[in-house]
């Protein structure tokens, strides 16, 4: 039996925006289901917020997503992504791509471990470590 481990980020009313820039940036199938799809959302949340959107990439990456976080409940900030591998040209496109809109906190490029590596704010709020690796097994950032 398999088991994994899957972020989900919880947004403000912005889940379906954050994601459709997500599949921009690192492709895939996105399926969005509305609070409106499943009878609606009462009071709390509308129609047309993301009650859950799930984001599935050709490299296995997986991320779920809604509406509706409580600014209490901690958010974002609260954690960080990890984006690892040896595919130079696909890490640097998703990290320029995940800077467009957002802050870069660390540049990417040669950190004193022997990777390339560089962090991230997209727009959204969410932090994003990307590491190349430059050997076999490396690059295991968290």
């Amino acid at each position: 039996m398999a088991i994994r481990l899957n972020p989900y980020l919880h947004f403000s009313g912005n889940a379906r925006e954050a994601m459709e820039f997500y599949r921009s940036v690192l492709g895939g199938q996105l399926d969005v289901m509305t609070f409106g799809d499943v009878g609606g959302g009462g009071d709390q949340f509308p129609a047309d917020g993301v009650m859950h959107a799930f984001l599935r990439t050709e490299h296995g990456l997986e991320i779920m997503a809604s509406d509706g976080h409580d600014p209490d409940a901690g958010g974002p900030d609260k954690l960080s992504l990890s984006l690892s591998g040896d595919d130079a040209e696909t890490l640097t496109r998703w990290f320029e791509a995940l800077a467009d809109g957002g802050a870069v906190d660390v540049p990417f490029e040669q950190q004193v471990w022997g990777d390339t590596f560089g962090q991230v704010t997209d727009r959204f709020g969410v932090r994003w470590l990307v590491n190349l690796s430059t050997s076999p097994g490396a690059g295991t950032t968290g």
